[in-house]
């Protein structure tokens, strides 16, 4: 049984908010899931799942999302889009060389909007990439969870697509910043064949641990990294 269908969730102060930021940024509806806000994707681009938290944003995320670009006025476009909706440039340290454009969304969260010509997001769609904090042996867990192959796999660095092509989820090895509390932004899995006690059994002999069950059911796994992560009920 494989773990196909895949969302990215975020604690959000003001979820509704923060829902209809990304909305109006990735071209897609508001709908309500048990209560949050849930943006709706495909078999090529990963559900936006947006959920209440109190919890402050405490250093960089480990998990940010890459816009893609058809043109240097497709991009500006998109910034200017971004700053419209409530979004910020961000400084991390980019070079003034480098074209990709940092920002943050309403609630800090930080994401880029890539310029166009990138080879390795070519054909990936809007959300190019999910780009991640992690190992490389958190990128072949990963792989082995969705069912998803290696499309990069070179120094510690790891990538991974959907068969159906899309969005890809990425790891950029070693060094790692430092996990300093329960992270922000995290994945949500739907069992496809809607055995949840098997797919956490099958989970945790990839090498996941447990850790606990949530109110709504959900059991709480973290992957080899310590990234938690949840694998929902019907």
């Amino acid at each position: 049984m494989l773990s196909r269908l895949l969302t990215v969730t975020f604690d959000a102060h003001d979820p509704a908010r923060l829902a209809q930021f990304w909305a109006g940024m990735l071209g897609r509806e508001v709908v309500e899931d048990a209560g949050n806000a849930l943006l709706p994707g495909d078999d090529t681009q990963p559900s936006l799942r947006f959920v209440p938290s109190r919890a402050k944003k405490v250093g960089p995320n480990l998990m940010h999302l890459h816009l893609t670009s058809t043109s240097h006025a497709d991009q500006q476009h998109t910034v200017a889009t971004a700053l419209d909706l409530g979004g910020g440039h961000l400084d991390v340290g980019q070079l003034p060389e480098e074209e990709h454009v940092v920002l943050a969304d309403p609630e800090g969260n930080e994401f880029c909007v890539i310029p166009p010509g990138n080879s390795f997001l070519a054909g990936c769609g809007l959300l190019g990439e999910v780009a991640c904090d992690g190992t490389r042996e958190v990128g072949l867990f990963w792989s082995e969870a969705l069912g998803w192959p290696l499309v990069w796999d070179q120094d510690q660095q790891t990538a991974i697509q959907s068969p159906h092509g899309g969005t890809k989820v990425a790891w950029g090895g070693p060094p790692l910043n430092p996990k300093e509390a329960r992270n922000r932004q995290r994945f949500d899995l739907t069992p496809a064949g809607g055995d949840q006690q098997a797919e956490v059994d099958r989970l945790v002999s990839l090498g996941a641990a447990r850790l606990e069950v949530g109110a709504d059911g959900a059991v709480v796994l973290a992957d080899p990294d310590g990234n938690e992560f949840r694998v929902r009920g019907n």
